[in-house]
């Protein structure tokens, strides 16, 4: 019997593991979508109480409404990790990297499926999420293809972090290292509660090199207007970074480090 061609992409096995990562995220909804919902309007409603009904504005814009997409932001970049991380780390740890190995599917489609599954996971949350804020925050769209674009490229860009930890990682723990003291501490020091403009010259100085503060930046201007960067300077780091992490991601696929015996 003739092998089965698959032409240039092998478009049923990629669209089998877009399906298999969207499926393993929501078969656990309430654990991967709700809860991360809940710790973020949390954090809403704590600095909503720590105000005490002040009226705080920052650069002409309300706290709340400040705050708001960059809990939104925040809550979609973790999540996005999370999903490619843990799954691929699960793999492993089960020994069933083999299933992923063996199909007849290339580098770039691996990389494909399981970015698209951690894209689709960060897309949902943040959309519930910006749903569930209405009724306590006016959220209005100001650029919607500012929102979109740091949404996208955000999403795509801890799919890849994710990825590539879960590559190196060996144990659950190297993955929650990397989690805890890199990707945690990177989101909180972004801008997410706070303008980095208020920050003194050395720190602020080390915001502008914290792709994170971009991300979060780029996409409050979409909903705010404002901006602590220059917009046009986020998107072009944006654009580069995702360059970077795919070129770097894919390399560690093609070359089966930590993944081939």
């Amino acid at each position: 019997m003739d092998p089965r061609r698959f032409g240039l992409i092998n478009w049923i096995g990629l669209e089998t593991l877009y399906l298999k990562e969207v499926r393993r995220f929501l078969k656990v909804f309430l654990q991967t979508v709700i809860a991360p919902i809940v710790t973020a309007l949390l954090f809403l409603a704590i600095f909503a109480l720590a105000l005490g009904g002040a009226v705080r504005e920052i650069g002409g814009v309300s706290f709340l409404e400040f705050l708001a997409p960059g809990l939104i932001m925040m809550t979609m970049m973790q999540n996005a990790f999370a999903n490619t991380s843990t799954s691929l780390i699960a793999a492993k740890m089960q020994g069933n990297i083999v299933d992923l190995l063996m199909p007849p599917l290339s580098p770039t489609e691996l990389l494909i499926g399981h970015v698209m599954g951690g894209v689709t996971r960060a897309m949902l949350i943040g959309l519930f999420l910006g749903l569930a804020m209405l009724p306590f925050v006016p959220l209005h769209v100001h650029h919607l293809g500012y929102a979109v674009f740091h949404t996208i490229a955000a999403s795509i860009a801890l799919s890849l972090t994710g990825l590539m930890a879960a590559i190196w990682a060996e144990k659950y723990d190297h993955l929650a290292a990397i989690n805890n003291f890199v990707i945690m501490p990177l989101a909180f020091l972004s801008g997410t509660f706070y303008s980095v403009e208020r920050l003194p010259g050395a720190l602020h100085l080390a915001s502008q090199f914290n792709p994170f503060f971009y991300m979060i930046d780029g996409f409050r201007y979409g909903f705010t207007g404002r901006a602590d960067g220059l917009p046009l300077v986020g998107l072009g780091v944006m654009i580069g970074l995702c360059i970077v992490l795919w070129w770097a991601a894919h390399r560690l696929l093609a070359s089966g480090y930590k993944l081939k015996a």
